[in-house]
């Protein structure tokens, strides 16, 4: 069994094999009378190159903190049930049950299909199953008489996705929970060819119960084919117990599908027409009951085909059947939530600033800021005591941990209390680099946000290398997220200065900056780029010019293809993760089509093309490889299916003929991340050892 490593460091700088001995929150659910909290932690074998969940319990005044699991199987999922008597698990995919000291565990399902999520009603008599079935849709099932054939026959888009074949959805059952057991339950999308939850990322949080057991909401795109990977139409659906009947609450019954085309933005169709934009045309997750069970709240992006539109928080009134939204004023994401135990008011986090707090909003859309930390709250749900919140926070100078939250008239007034201290043990022993925030003038006279981060050892006499970090996205926040790869105290570890900007199209500075970027890859954004290392050359004295790197994955790792056509020898060395490197062979590679059509704009086959298409083309990375003249790491992963990895090869191979110095490390078995613990090293190992043969001459 792989459980905590006490470990004793023989350096006080972070190695990879430090981060992968730390131990990994996943979540975190209050007892229904406040007293305990469950939760679920990973921890990680680079020997063995493998992980192990196990749950524990806190009480919620952080004492008596217990680790459950007894042996090496993975336990995940923790749940109160029976009035918080006892705890409902997953555990080689079936549910189990134990008491909430661990003890009299019993297995209540024997399906036949592995389980992947589940969720018991309030009343505790029936429980959602979340399972996969064939689905044969797409890619055709191979001949029974040809059982060793490993061909593939495709006959439409959505044959793949993030980094599996689709050859199987999930959907959910509901099953009867019986003194004898869980029965298998039955599919209430039977014949759907629909995924619910949704892939890539989708879990149970996608699905949830009305206070009275009768009636489930979930979330499902309803769409196959080239409607599927073009659209973002996800909807809320309200299922019947009793009746087995289904009823969509972002569309009336009246509402036919409106006619696109898939090799166009949908920016500027008539699906996002002003009376179309009513139908709740774009992204709606997530649906949440009130205690009082009178209304549903989701989270929901106005626009279809646009997977970084603003995401609101919807109150949809199941008596009138009206929807309002209740985060207009907060010009950013909602990220989580949850319903207060009032049923008038909801808790959410979102980014601003470069930091993701809580807020609250009534059914008014009065907004009010909680916390104001220079931290990420990642996960929130309600302590049970009708005022705290429990959440989960990190920060760029501490992984995750569990904190209750007691809300005030304003941020000054919130109390927040950590719980668990999961990896003090190691923190203690680390000597982290000191972080800082500095607003940068871009080109066009704005503010830009940026965070400084400090070598562990900080000297301010001396000068250091310096990494000029691109994020991806486009549109995901340089916030305070806590990395086990892109760690920036492990890089400050490594003696390096890391800038890391906000950069045009992120979110947390207002629409009109977050949207900046589509239409606009090697615009703005990029100057942004420049902007922000160029302050740090001329104005922060310990910022070594000569010695410069730029890094980052996936729009990040674009970022670093393009620059490296267009830095005017700022740079000494470059790493691109996963990254776009020719985007025409871009927009037909991806599974997600909808990307490129909002991003690109058309299809580069169209004619003619609108400008900001034209722009995006010729501007693509691999059209000014003749221009490359710095040393480069290309990484890119075999089952990435999102920027899929002859990107990265392409990109390698290029700079090889034009005789600059580069290396390609390419991982057979992962996908756009990298998941597996010796992997995770490797990658480590191979990005500070690029680094330091081209910035530490």
């Amino acid at each position: 069994m792989i459980g905590k490593n006490n470990i004793n460091l023989e350096s006080k700088h972070m190695t990879p094999e430090t981060l992968w001995a730390m131990g990994r929150i996943a979540t975190a659910t209050a007892s229904p009378d406040g007293k305990q909290i469950a939760y679920q932690v990973g921890y990680y074998s680079v020997k063995e190159n493998k992980g192990h969940q196990v749950i524990c319990v806190i009480s919620s005044n952080g004492k008596d903190n217990r680790q459950l699991t007894t042996d090496a199987a993975n336990e995940t999922d923790p749940a109160w049930i029976n009035g918080g008597r006892r705890i409902a698990y997953l555990r080689d995919g079936q549910i189990w049950v134990m008491n909430a000291d661990g003890s009299e565990r019993t297995q209540l399902t024997k399906s036949a299909t592995p389980i992947e999520g589940f969720k018991f009603s309030p009343d505790g008599t029936k429980v959602i199953l979340i399972k996969s079935i064939p689905y044969n849709d797409i890619i055709k099932k191979n001949p029974v008489d040809l059982p060793l054939a490993t061909g593939r026959l495709v006959t439409d888009l959505n044959y793949r996705h993030w980094d599996h074949y689709v050859e199987s959805i999930p959907h959910p059952f509901v099953a009867d929970v019986t003194a004898s057991g869980i029965t298998e339950g039955e599919d209430i999308m039977k014949g759907e060819p629909y995924e619910c939850p949704m892939a890539p990322f989708g879990g149970i949080e996608q699905l949830a119960w009305s206070p009275d057991s009768k009636t489930i909401a979930y979330t499902s795109r309803k769409k196959t084919g080239v409607q599927y990977a073009t659209s973002t139409d996800a909807d809320i659906y309200l299922y019947s117990i009793e009746t087995k009947q289904t009823a969509s609450l972002c569309k009336p019954d009246s509402y036919k599908p409106v006619a696109t085309d898939p090799t166009r933005s949908m920016k500027e169709q008539s699906v996002n027409n002003a009376e179309n934009l009513k139908n709740n045309p774009g992204y709606d997750t997530n649906p949440q009951f009130s205690p009082d069970g009178k209304y549903i709240a989701w989270q929901s992006m106005a626009r279809d085909g646009y997977e970084a539109d603003r995401n609101r928080l919807c109150v949809y009134d199941i008596a009138t059947g009206t929807k309002r939204y209740v985060t207009e004023s907060f010009d950013s994401n909602v990220d989580v939530f949850c319903w207060e135990a009032d049923s008038r008011s909801l808790s959410f986090t979102g980014v601003w600033h470069g930091c993701v707090s809580v807020w609250q909003t009534n059914l008014n859309g009065e907004v009010r800021q909680i916390t104001n930390e220079w931290a990420d709250y990642v996960a929130l749900s309600p302590a049970n005591d009708g005022k705290k919140l429990i959440a989960l926070r990190q920060s760029l100078s501490a992984p995750t941990d569990i904190f209750v939250i007691d809300p005030g008239k304003n941020a000054d007034k919130t109390k927040v209390d950590q719980l668990t201290f999961e990896n003090k043990h190691i923190l203690d022993q680390l000597s982290l680099g000191k972080v800082q925030q500095r607003w940068v003038k871009t080109t066009d006279g704005k503010n830009m946000l940026c965070w400084i981060i400090l070598p562990s050892d900080f000297d301010p006499s001396k000068k250091y290398p310096t990494l000029l970090f691109c994020e991806g996205g486009p549109q995901t926040p340089v916030s305070q997220s806590w990395s086990y790869r892109w760690n920036f105290q492990i890089m400050a570890a490594n003696g390096y200065v890391i800038v890391a900007p906000n950069r045009r199209g992120l979110p947390g500075f207002g629409s009109a900056w977050n949207e900046a970027v589509s239409g606009d890859w090697t615009g703005l954004c990029m100057s942004d780029y420049l902007s922000a290392i160029d302050d740090a050359t001329q104005n922060l004295p310990f910022v070594d010019k000569d010695r410069l790197g730029a890094v980052g994955a996936s729009f990040g790792g674009f970022s670093v293809y393009w620059l490296a056509g267009h830095h005017d020898k700022r740079f000494k060395c470059f790493i691109a993760h996963d990254g776009a490197f020719n985007l025409e062979s871009m927009y037909t590679d991806t599974e997600e089509a909808w990307f490129s059509n909002w991003e690109y704009e058309s299809a580069y086959w169209n004619k003619p093309l609108p400008a900001n298409a034209r722009n995006t083309y010729d501007n693509s990375p691999h059209k000014f490889v003749d221009r490359w003249d710095t040393p480069i790491l290309c990484i890119h992963g075999e089952k990435d299916y999102r920027i899929n990895y002859n990107q990265g090869m392409g990109a390698f191979n290029a700079a090889r003929m034009r005789g600059i110095p580069a290396e390609l490390l390419i991982f057979p078995n992962e996908n756009h991340w990298v998941l597996k613990p010796q992997n995770g090293v490797l990658w480590q190992r191979t990005f500070f050892g690029w680094l330091d043969r081209w910035l530490k001459k």
